[in-house]
């Protein structure tokens, strides 16, 4: 987007990459088949479903959304000058800085633009399901601006490691429930068969589209994966591309955390326009935990988005919808499945994808603290990794290399996690090659079941 399309700093429209994506079907969808299920109700309002379906290249920005985005936008670009002479690297290592949002984190651009559709639509409540509970204090947050009531499945490992998260939910408002709970069937039924179920974003997204389907006036709201979602977060990416240009500067790789993939998205797409209009080659890099590896590890095919199969199915990257990973602290990126729209993009060899494991995580976050005096959130710190080990590649091979990267959140409600990872608590749950192939095997022959197996 051209810098006289914004105004104030802030965008006045979201990038729709898949405008650019020739052969990607937007919200291609087969539906849930479960017996004795009957699936969710439509839950978006023809206004968002419009946009997760758009081959418009631009989508305005309502004005009453971007009078919010203005409380804190344009988000700092920021140059990590004593990381760079910390790593003594020739790199050139920039981050955009979400972590001043009021929710802490890059969730509240795409919760103000759903809580604002949503509430026009009629809704008087939204539920939704959050891992580290970014996405869950975004979304309260936003309802408590348009007078809305809202609802949160938090996944339960993350309720109980992050208890100031789910205050800060309740203090905008909202109700917040661990997940795996007794208040619903998909509840009860992942804890009789497991008892001690540390909880997934899946399962929490399962409880979540129940409790919408059973009430009058309450939708379910998502917080990661869906297009309309990637949609709203590339302000990122667009207010990035602006303020490198204003540096003089283009990124030779551009780097995010993914869970299911607003945070990788929300910088890399508008990098991704950039470089098919200007010819510069840019490598998009998704960051992912080992824990949950479903780009590196993972197999391309027809899933569902939920753990109880009660949602239609897309095609993507997954280990599988009831694949429970590690309760690690990076929360947010225990999604069993990637975006499909980043998934196609990933097939078709135009982002790339690495893992690794907590403590190299944390390792990371600590030096990043130590040097710029910013403390990443343990997703962030994903990103963080993979730009300090670009970094030191360019030490190493005496060559230059400008990254960015995205610095999603802050990590000031994850002081608990610092304190272990320092005094030497901190396991690196990685998923075993086993537990991997029995997830795949176990999908594989679900899918095959249902005639819906394995597709390139």
């Amino acid at each position: 987007m051209s810098e006289d399309a914004v105004r104030s700093g802030v965008p006045t429209h979201w990038y729709n990459v898949i405008a650019d994506l020739a052969g990607y079907i937007p919200q291609e969808r087969r539906p849930a088949q479960r017996a004795g299920r009957h699936g969710v109700q439509p839950q978006l309002p023809l206004s968002i479903y419009r946009q997760s379906v758009s081959k418009e290249s631009f989508i305005a920005i309502p004005d009453e959304v971007r009078a919010e985005y203005e409380r804190w936008r344009p988000t700092p670009l920021v140059r990590a000058r004593k990381l760079e002479k910390a790593l003594g690297t020739p790199a050139k290592i920039y981050y955009k800085y979400e972590g001043v949002s009021p929710s802490g984190s890059h969730k509240l651009n795409s919760a103000i633009a759903q809580a604002y559709y949503y509430k026009k639509a009629g809704i008087r409540e939204l539920v939704t399901g959050t891992g580290a509970g970014q996405w869950g204090t975004a979304l309260a947050m936003a309802c408590k601006s348009y007078g809305m009531d809202c609802t949160v499945y938090m996944v339960k490992c993350s309720y109980e490691q992050k208890p100031y998260r789910r205050l800060m939910m309740e203090l905008n408002g909202a109700k917040v429930i661990p997940s795996p709970s007794v208040h619903t069937e998909a509840g009860r039924t992942i804890l009789l068969e497991d008892p001690d179920c540390p909880g997934s974003l899946s399962v929490a997204s399962s409880e979540a589209h129940e409790y919408a389907n059973e009430g009058d006036g309450v939708r379910y709201s998502a917080g990661s994966g869906d297009n309309h979602v990637l949609l709203h977060q590339t302000v990122i990416g667009e207010e990035a591309l602006v303020q490198m240009a204003e540096r003089g500067e283009f990124p030779d790789t551009v780097i995010g955390a993914i869970g299911a993939g607003s945070n990788f998205a929300g910088l890399a797409f508008p990098f991704y326009r950039a470089s098919v209009e200007t010819g510069r080659k840019t490598r998009l890099v998704a960051v992912e935990p080992k824990s949950c590896p479903k780009l590196t590890r993972g197999v391309y095919t027809w899933d569902h988005h939920d753990a109880l199969g009660n949602t239609p199915m897309s095609k993507m990257y997954t280990l599988g919808n009831d694949f429970m990973p590690s309760p690690i602290h990076a929360g947010g990126l225990r999604y069993h499945g990637a975006a499909p729209v980043i998934s196609w993009m990933y097939h078709e060899n135009l982002v790339e994808a690495v893992a690794y494991a907590q403590n190299e995580i944390f390792e990371a976050g600590v030096t990043f603290a130590r040097a710029e005096q910013i403390i990443p959130a343990p997703e962030s710190a994903h990103a963080i990794k993979h730009a300090i080990d670009r970094a030191v590649r360019a030490r190493e091979s005496g060559s230059t290399e400008t990254i960015l990267f995205n610095l999603s959140g802050h990590g000031l409600m994850d002081l608990g996690a610092y304190e272990k990872y320092m005094n030497g608590l901190l396991g690196d749950d990685s998923a075993t090659e086993l537990e991997v192939d029995q997830a795949i095997e176990k999908l594989t022959r679900a899918r095959d079941e249902r005639g819906h197996g394995s597709e390139s």
